[in-house]
C-alpha cells in the first residue's frame, strides 16, 4: 500500500499559485508609470528641445515707400535717386552691400527724377513702381539694379528695343495706367520742399530719437556710421525740427545743375 502523502495546507498552495504568476505585466506597467512621471517633469528653458530664437523679421508692409534691410532697425536711411543719374548707378551697389552689413539699418528709396533727364527718368521710376506694385519690395528693388545695369544714363534711357526681362501682364497693366506717377510726383515734391537738390542724397532718421541728418552723397560707409553714432548720442528727440543739415561731400557742378528749379 502506497504511503499517504501529507496534504499541504491551503494558505501555502495559493502561496505558490500566486508565486508562480509571471511578472513581466507588473515590470512593464512601472516602466509605463516612470515614463509618464518623466515627460510631465517640466523641462528647462536651455534644453536641446527648446525652440531656438526667431530671426528678425525682414518682412516690409506692401507698397511704397520701398525698402530693404531691417524695417525694424532702429535707423532708417533714405536715397533720394534718380534712375538716368550716373553717379547714383555707381553708388547703389556700394550702398546696398553696406546696409546688407549692418542689420539695424533699413533702406528707403525716394524718388527724384531731374529735369535734364527726362522723360528717360520718370519712364524708368513707372517701371520699378509697377513692378514693386505687382510683386512687393524685391521686385521694386531687382528694377532699380536692372535699369541701373542697362541705362546708358544721363537721360540717355535705355538702349532702344530693350525689354524688362519679368515684364508681366500686371506690370504692364500697371503701366498703361497713372498709379505709378502719384508716388513719383509726391516725392519728387517733398524732396524739393525738404531741400534735397542733389543725387544722389540721404537722410538718416533715427527712429528712437526722432532726430535727422541730411547728408549729400555719395557718402562712404566709415561717415555713415559716424553719423549714426551722432545720431545715436544725441540729447533728446524734442531736438527733431532742429536736426542740422551736414553736407559730407561736394557734387559735381554739372550735377547741381541739373536739378530741378
Amino acid at each position: 500500500m502506497e504511503p499517504k502523502r501529507p496534504s499541504i495546507p491551503m494558505q501555502v498552495q495559493v502561496f505558490r499559485r500566486r508565486n508562480g504568476r509571471p511578472r513581466w505585466p507588473w515590470a512593464l506597467a512601472a516602466a509605463l508609470v516612470a515614463l509618464l512621471l518623466i515627460w510631465l517633469v517640466p523641462r528647462s528653458p536651455d534644453e536641446s528641445s527648446a525652440p531656438s530664437p526667431s530671426p528678425v523679421s525682414m518682412t516690409q508692409t506692401p507698397g511704397s515707400p520701398w525698402q530693404m534691410g531691417n524695417p525694424e532697425g532702429r535707423f532708417t536711411l533714405t536715397l533720394y535717386a534718380d534712375l538716368e543719374c550716373p553717379f547714383c548707378r555707381e553708388y547703389f551697389p556700394q550702398l546696398k552691400r553696406w546696409v546688407g552689413n549692418n542689420t539695424d539699418v533699413a533702406l528707403q528709396w525716394h524718388h527724384l527724377p531731374l529735369a535734364a533727364h527726362e522723360p528717360a527718368a520718370s519712364a524708368e521710376a513707372r517701371l520699378a513702381e509697377c513692378a514693386g506694385e505687382a510683386g512687393s519690395h524685391a521686385a521694386f528693388w531687382q528694377a532699380v539694379e536692372w535699369v541701373y545695369a542697362h541705362t546708358r544714363s544721363d537721360g540717355q534711357g535705355l538702349p532702344e528695343g530693350l525689354r524688362y526681362p519679368d515684364l508681366t501682364p500686371a506690370i504692364e497693366q500697371c503701366l498703361a495706367s497713372e498709379r505709378p506717377d502719384a508716388p513719383i510726383r509726391a516725392q519728387t515734391a517733398e524732396a524739393t520742399n525738404s531741400g534735397v537738390i542733389a543725387t544722389p542724397s540721404l537722410r538718416l532718421h533715427d527712429r528712437e530719437t526722432g532726430k535727422a541728418i541730411l547728408l549729400q552723397g555719395p557718402i562712404e560707409g566709415d561717415a555713415l556710421l559716424s553719423a549714426i553714432d551722432m545720431l545715436a548720442t544725441g540729447n533728446s528727440a524734442s531736438d527733431t525740427a532742429a536736426a542740422p543739415t551736414i553736407p559730407t561731400s561736394e557734387m559735381p557742378a554739372d550735377v547741381v545743375g541739373d536739378m530741378p528749379r
